[in-house]
């Protein structure tokens, strides 16, 4: 498995808010193991970016508490998200500079084989898989809930002047509820995680093809961000691809 990301302020924002961040590491029994986040904070000037980068440490540092475990339980997931939030939601509550902060989570977990996804929020993970794209995760978000109402058609849902409303986020509350999805990995496959400063302004099918067409792997990640970029960009923007290579060969 390989990995790359990029993360950008965007043309508009005077601040970048994103966090991401990726970590390969070896299991008890010697299954290596790919750990990706990406965060996407909100609470102001001096608190979304610390509100990002506290859920990207610790659920990291969670992860990797036991390394002789066997593999990375949902039940880690889990606490590795309600402990991020725990930490936000303490700062928050007992310094005013960081009053309501918070950010989304979207986090995947691999052997290669097996991929568990932990989602807060609206930042999102992709599947690539045969020449097509599937959202594994489900927006926490008003957009996402007037969907499943049927008040809106999910072709508009992202123009929708609501787009942006989310309706979870780590630290927002005392305690958190976490989505977890589970996929079997074939080699080939690549993920996308990303916050949505992408995928507000660069549509799936666009997604797709940068990754099956658009050129090497390896630079993906930085194709869409400068899409992005060059759309004006008015939300900070992260990518974060992970390819799941041929355990035989190395290659997609």
């Amino acid at each position: 498995m390989r990995a790359w990301s990029l993360t950008d302020q965007g043309r508009v924002r005077k601040q970048n808010q994103d966090a991401c961040r990726f970590l390969q590491f070896a299991l008890g029994d010697g299954t290596e193991t790919l750990a990706a986040v990406v965060c996407d904070g909100m609470g102001g000037a001096k608190a979304g970016n610390i509100a990002s980068e506290m859920a990207v440490e610790a659920f990291m540092e969670e992860l990797q508490k036991d390394f002789y475990a066997p593999s990375v339980t949902d039940v880690q997931m889990l606490c590795a998200v309600k402990t991020a939030n725990r930490l936000i939601f303490e700062k928050a509550r007992s310094d005013p500079d960081y009053e309501g902060m918070g950010t989304t989570l979207v986090a995947a977990v691999t052997d290669g084989m097996r991929l568990t996804v932990a989602n807060v929020g609206d930042s999102r993970c992709y599947l690539i898989r045969d020449g097509s794209i599937h959202q594994l995760t489900k927006d926490h978000s008003v957009v996402e809930d007037m969907v499943d109402r049927g008040e809106i058609e999910r072709a508009d849902a992202w123009k929708h002047p609501r787009r942006n409303y989310i309706t979870r986020a780590l630290g927002a509350e005392e305690q958190v509820e976490c989505d977890l999805f589970f996929r079997d990995l074939v080699p080939g496959d690549v993920l996308l995680l990303c916050s949505d400063g992408l995928s507000g302004v660069v549509n799936p099918q666009e997604l797709l093809f940068e990754v099956v067409y658009g050129g090497e792997i390896e630079t993906a990640a930085e194709r869409m961000v400068n899409i992005a970029l060059e759309r004006g960009a008015p939300d900070n923007v992260t990518a974060l691809v992970v390819a799941n290579d041929d355990p035989q060969t190395g290659l997609l």
